[in-house]
């Protein structure tokens, strides 16, 4: 066992420190390259937003932070008392104790385990779904709002009994090097879904229907076939169901693409849509999304190599209350230590994640603005999308480092006005 727990972390190393190489060389570090004439501008919400306006964030912010920190420590707690006590081992032992049929008891593991920790946030779901209505953000009844949970936690129950059977089956056949293949069945799964997420999820959660052909229609595939960008369709999300929110995406690979629109987007000027448009169809013509995919596949793989040096730990699985030994390798009651070890790989990558993703956005925000050449409208787009998202428009570190994967709405409006320095452009007024 010592030698496969030496190849594991040294593939572990390989595979991260190959990862942190791609993002070092691939993530736009500076979207807005060149000299600026006076230099670039600085974010500056008061300039941007009347004191209302940033009154109503800061109250908003001060009351959805709560239930967030809340959710998360006792989320992590929970977890940490499942995996890293005898605690979980029991429960589930008495959870499966009712079959000796192993994949019977694996599926039901899965599911006693992720419908607990379901249900230990969900107090802090409800709470957060309260300061949201108390704010106008959500429109949803709670009927439908509890269907949404229950979609979700279905899907949670596909996605981990898929890779707990295919782990543990490994395990079962390969007690020393179950790593290997499910390294490479982590960044199989992680394609996939990322294949399959807008075909079969997302109309889960929302009707899709046609953008009537039109002004609007003709102009986004005009300014799409204009950038280079293949787009099958405009599709309009009815998201109006749930949440007052704006919001577009571009959604599909390749010739697939097509533009999605939230419902609640519409009412906007159609110079503001095409502005959010633009942004999306930057991230289209980058490749984002399968370049994500397949840097996030690659993690995946690292850390189940990580995983692997968890579950094979004599000291964590005492603690845990298992054999010491790693002799029951398929057993279902190491769940709880497993998941407590994603819980904290993920949390630890979280931050490096959300720096990424907000260099990502600020070059897509540099595509809109080349695109459109319309730092104007950009602005008053962010203005109006920070105002009825009740962005924060002023926060912390903490908060920018563990939720912000995009720049805040002050950040992109500085961008903005940087760009118009950098092209000779009158730079976009205040409020």
């Amino acid at each position: 066992m010592r030698r496969a727990r030496r190849a594991a972390l040294i593939t572990a190393a390989v595979l991260l420190t190959a990862v942190a190489a791609v993002l070092a060389a691939t993530t736009p570090w500076n979207p807005l390259p060149g000299r600026v004439p006076g230099g670039a501008v600085r974010p500056d919400p008061e300039r941007d937003f009347a004191p209302a306006e940033l009154a109503r964030s800061a109250a908003f912010d001060q009351a959805i932070t709560p239930p967030a920190y809340a959710g998360l420590l006792v989320g992590l707690l929970a977890v940490g008392l499942l995996g890293l006590t005898p605690l979980g081992a029991r429960l589930l032992g008495a959870c499966t104790g009712w079959t000796r049929r192993r994949t019977l008891r694996l599926v039901t593991a899965v599911i006693a385990l992720t419908t607990l920790l379901r249900l230990v946030a969900l107090p802090f779901a409800v709470w957060r779904e309260s300061v949201l209505r108390r704010y106008g953000l959500s429109v949803q009844t709670w009927p439908s709002w509890l269907l949404d949970q229950l979609k979700s936690l279905g899907l949670t129950w596909v996605i981990w009994t898929v890779a707990a059977l295919a782990l543990f089956a490994l395990a079962r056949r390969f007690p020393r090097y179950w790593w290997t293949g499910a390294a490479v069945g982590g960044f199989a799964l992680v394609v996939a879904v990322s294949f399959v997420y807008p075909v079969v999820v997302e109309p889960l959660f929302n009707r899709f229907t046609s953008l009537p052909a039109g002004r609007l229609r003709t102009e986004l595939l005009q300014m799409a076939e204009r950038d280079g960008v293949p787009v099958e369709d405009v599709l309009v999300a009815d998201a109006s169901r749930r949440t007052t929110a704006l919001n577009a995406y571009v959604s599909g690979f390749g010739s697939t693409h097509r533009i999605v629109v939230y419902d609640t987007l519409l009412s906007s000027p159609p110079e503001r849509i095409r502005s959010i448009v633009a942004h999306e169809l930057g991230h289209a013509k980058r490749r984002d999304v399968l370049h994500g995919t397949l840097v996030g596949a690659l993690s995946v793989s690292g850390c189940v190599c990580l995983l692997f040096l968890v579950l094979t730990s004599p000291r964590l699985r005492r603690r845990a209350g298992l054999a010491d030994d790693g002799s029951d390798g398929a057993d279902p009651r190491q769940l709880a230590l497993l998941l407590a070890a994603v819980t904290v790989l993920t949390q630890l990558g979280g931050p490096v994640q959300n720096l990424v993703s907000r260099r990502i956005e600020a070059r897509a925000d540099a595509h809109a603005l080349n695109l459109t050449r319309d730092p104007a409208t950009f602005v008053s787009m962010q203005r109006e999308l920070s105002i009825r998202n009740l962005s924060d428009l002023r926060p912390d570190p903490v908060e920018y480092a563990l939720w912000f994967t995009h720049p805040s709405g002050p950040e992109r409006i500085a961008m903005a006005r940087t760009w118009a320095r950098l092209n000779g452009v009158p730079e976009p007024r205040g409020w």
